[in-house]
């Protein structure tokens, strides 16, 4: 994503930033663990309550991020949500959002465990797309900014 300069400075010394670099691997993290958990319980039918602590973790995790990310949008960008530059990061979000939600939501209404894991797997794919969207605009960036890099030193020959 390309930053105005006024942007960049924003971004660069906000109280945020950090927050959601570190908050975005244990995040990265508390999806990998639920992941595995969900996969073993399914398989196997144990671990139902080690399971269900990783999987209320990794929604609290997301609540989290989605919140110091409002801030962090807020600051960078003057908006706390649905900023243009964000949109789809946002839209992504709420998706994730959704599907995490329908887990507690499952789990507090008292919905058998088995399903209670298969709304998991729908919230655990909810991450899944949210993260493929998220890194395929930081690949598309990055090939952005290389190939302006490359452009004034091709003209110039």
């Amino acid at each position: 994503m390309d930053y105005t300069p006024e942007q960049l400075e924003r971004r660069n010394r906000s109280f945020w930033t950090p927050v959601q670099a570190v908050g975005a691997l244990a995040q990265f993290l508390t999806f990998l663990a639920s992941l595995f958990l969900v996969v073993r319980f399914l398989t196997t039918g144990q671990g139902y309550e080690i399971t269900t602590v990783a999987n209320v973790a990794k929604v609290l995790m997301l609540y989290f991020m989605t919140v110091t990310g409002m801030a962090w949008e807020d600051e960078v960008f003057g908006r706390m949500f649905m900023a243009k530059e964000f949109f789809w990061e946002d839209a992504g979000n709420l998706l994730s959002l959704a599907g995490n939600t329908a887990y507690l939501v499952a789990l507090f209404a008292g919905a058998d465990q088995r399903t209670q894991m298969l709304v998991m797997c729908v919230a655990l794919a909810t991450y899944v797309v949210n993260f493929i969207q998220f890194a395929a605009r930081g690949v598309r960036s990055a090939r952005q900014k290389r190939a302006q890099a490359l452009a004034p030193a091709a003209g110039g020959r």
